[in-house]
Order: C-alpha cells, then structure tokens, then sequence
C-alpha cells in the first residue's frame, strides 16, 4: 500500500489516533487530524500534527479516512466519507497491509486482555520473541512502523476495530465469547456478532481459529470456517479436536486425536471464565509452536491483570474485589459465578444499552444486597432492584460506603459495574484505582 502523497484524514486523537498519525507521515502521507475535544485537538496541533474542526469538511481532498477505535459510524464526517466513497481504513486494517510477523488476534466480549496477555507469556516462556499490543494499551500501528524483529505478534482486538477491517488476517484468531455489549455503537446484537466473526473472513486452510465450544452460536461457526478449527470448553463437555477439563486435568486432544493432558492446579486465576481463557491461550501458543513442556509453568506464573476480580484486601472479616473492567452483564454474571460467600454487589457507572434480565437468576442467589451507583443506577433497579436489598446512590464513593456499612463477616463486597465509567472517571482503571483507594484507607478507620 503506497502511503505517499496521499490525503488521510484521522478521526479521533487518543493513543490509537496519534499513533496512527504519526506513522502515516513517516510515510510521506498528508494527514489532516481532528477530535470531538479541543483540549485533544490543540495538544496534537502542539505535536506539529496537522489539525482541523472536527467537521465533514474536513474531507476535500481525502484520499481515505482512518477513524480511531470507538468513533462511531455515524460520525457525520464517516457518514460523509461514505456517501462520497472516500474509503475508510481502520488502523487495524492499516497495521495488518504492513504487518511482517505471524499474527494471533484475540477478540471476545469478555476475556481479551488476560487471554492476549496470556499468549504473548507463554511464547515468551518458551523462548519466542513477541510484540504484544493491539487493543490492550500499544497499537499495532505503532510496532509496524519499528523493525517488526519478532516472531510473533499476539493483539487484542476489539469490535470498535473489526468494524472497518477488510483484508485482516490473522495466522491465529481466537473468539472467546460473545454476548450483549456496545449495542449503542453497533446498533444491535446481530450486527455486533456480525463484526466480531469477521475475524476469521480472511483466513485460509493453512490457519487456526479458535473458538468457544460452550457458545451454540460461536461453535456453530466451524464447518463455515476456511480455517482449521478447535474448541475449548469450560462447562463439563468434552471436544472432538481442542480443549477440555477432566476432573483435575486438562486434555489438549490434537487434530491427529492424540491428547496432551495439564494439570488443572496450573491455573491460578479465579473463575471458569478464566479456566476457559487459559485453554483458548494454551491452543493458541501450542498452534503458534510453542512445546508442550512450556505450557505448565508459564500459565502458573502468570499472574492476571489489575481490576479484573483483583482481591482488594479484607476489614473485619469481609473481602474486597476489584472487577472494574466488568463493563457489561455476562461479565458482572461472571465475576458473581466466581463466589460462594454471601455477596454485596456494587453496579453502575453509565450504561451501554445493557439488558440486566439475564442477572435475575443470579442476583437471587448470590447476592445479599444490591448497591447502585451512578447514572445507570435507575435502569439497573428498575430490573433488579425488587429482588434483594437495594441502595441507590449518586456516587461511587457513596455507593461504597453503603456497601461497607452493610457488610458482616464472610461477607464479599464486589466492584463488578455491568456499565462504562464515564459518568465519573476518564476509563475502568480510574474507577478501579478509586474503589481500591477507598478501601486500603479503610485500615486506617
């Protein structure tokens, strides 16, 4: 792809958007940027990047657009790029055209970071050189524009990006789950469902998709699939070529229908949502080469990531935990799946057109008392406020207070909001480090 002299206009000016900026004038390009914010505006103008009013305008002279990861597509000035036919280029389509490692792309609902993380481990356990990035904190944008020395790359990759990929080809490409979430971006689950499968669109016979068994949908993806396919499942069922627990061991059953076994005391994070992340990992880094004998004592000093069910300490006998990155509803049902104590749930933040039903079951049996927060606090009551003891509180800081002043001993205090944060705080670990914060000073009560 000649960059070259060629219009691009940048559509959003965080991390993904200046790294995308950046790399398209190391390569000759005319980059126009703009931003919603014009605090973001004015500090890319600082960095001697091009800038101008985030308006359809903008477009004369384009020769395509790259939007950043969440700019929505009914952007106006998208809107108006495709109503002209002036092509739009996600950076991770723009990545993938100058990418030179293999590729392994992990995407999901749930589950990405620790199981991209996760890969990128265990390869380097046993010796790979590997660039891991993508949605988890450094663009692929950025590593492609370097010397691109390892033998792999292992990427998280989000709906936000799939939704303008095209040519996109992953050697490996993992679908953990898919279940409602950002249904106010996509305009509905179908079409969410939709951009995740399209990172299998590119793949061939001689690449690997990795897919959860215990998801009829996303199974049901295998015969239509141009890859080699495996399963991993979680629930108690076993697979014909893939991943499954037996008692205290987990079979690795190859496509030649030999079986590895591990021993399932490897895996250290909580959860049956984490033991099905960590066979999608092991499937992955045995697809990418890695040796059986690396697998075990990779994956057991492999210590997870911060607010993801994050054990936040313990006060007069009750136990905190941190799950701030449970932006959705399958996320707070995993996080409460993970617990046989008596539960006081903390949810709320800003919703995301999330449909709370499905924690009925659940609330009524794990959770001792409900504390809401924030402005998604109305609706999420709405479904599950009659169900147990209900708090309603503007804040999060009030919302803790509430839950620890209901608190008993054996009690669980969960942070696990099922919505985004921005009502109050700039992203999930702001709100993570806040609930954290609140609680060590606690000892000090």
């Amino acid at each position: 792809m000649e960059l070259a002299g060629k219009g691009v206009v940048v559509i959003g000016l965080a991390v993904t958007g200046l790294a995308a900026a950046e790399f398209l004038l190391r390569r000759g390009a005319r980059v126009t940027a703009t931003d919603v914010n014009p605090q973001t505006l004015a500090a890319a103008a600082a960095m001697g990047i091009k800038t101008a009013p985030h308006a359809p305008e903008i477009l004369r002279g384009a020769d395509f657009v790259v939007p950043s990861p969440g700019v929505p597509p009914t952007n106006p000035i998208l809107v108006a790029a495709g109503r002209a036919g002036i092509p739009i280029i996600g950076e991770l389509e723009l990545a993938g055209r100058f990418l030179r490692p293999p590729l392994v792309a992990v995407t999901g609902t749930n589950g990405k970071t620790t199981t991209t993380a996760l890969i990128g481990h265990i390869l380097r356990q046993s010796g790979r050189r590997v660039f891991v990035g993508g949605n988890i904190g450094n663009p692929l944008v950025g590593y492609v524009g370097g010397p691109q020395e390892d033998d792999w790359a292992v990427v998280e990759v989000s709906s936000f990006q799939l939704q303008w990929s095209e040519t996109f080809h992953p050697a490996v490409a993992v679908l953990l789950n898919v279940t409602p979430d950002h249904l106010d971006y996509h305009g509905g689950f179908a079409a969410y469902r939709e951009v995740k499968e399209r990172l299998f669109a590119r793949q061939t016979a001689a690449d690997t998709a990795i897919l959860n068994g215990d998801d009829p949908e996303t199974a049901a993806l295998a015969p239509r699939l141009a890859a080699r396919t495996l399963l991993f499942r979680g629930g108690g069922g076993v697979v014909a070529h893939g991943m499954h627990p037996e008692g205290e061991t987990l079979v690795h059953v190859l496509p030649t229908g030999r079986k590895e076994t591990y021993p399932r005391s490897m895996v250290k994070l909580p959860g049956i949502h984490n033991l099905e992340n960590v066979m999608a990992a092991v499937l992955a880094a045995r697809s990418c080469g890695c040796p059986r004998e690396a697998i075990a004592p990779a994956v057991a000093s492999f210590a997870g990531f911060p607010h993801r069910i994050e054990y936040a300490g313990e006060r007069r006998g009750v136990s905190f935990y941190d799950d701030s990155k449970g932006t959705n509803v399958d996320a707070v049902r995993r996080a409460l799946e993970t617990f046989a104590a008596p539960v006081i749930l903390l949810m709320g933040g800003r919703d995301k057109a999330g449909d709370f039903r499905p924690l009925i079951p659940l609330a009524r049996r794990k959770v001792k008392r409900l504390v809401l927060f924030g402005e998604a606090r109305e609706a999420i009551g709405a479904v599950l406020g009659g169900l147990v003891t209900t708090d309603s509180h503007p804040t999060l800081r009030e919302g803790i207070a509430a839950a620890v002043a209901a608190a008993t001993p054996g009690d669980v205090v969960l942070l696990s909001p099922g919505c985004a944060s921005f009502d109050e705080f700039p992203d999930y670990r702001a709100r993570g480090k806040f609930f954290q914060d609140r609680i060590k000073a606690l000892a000090h009560d």
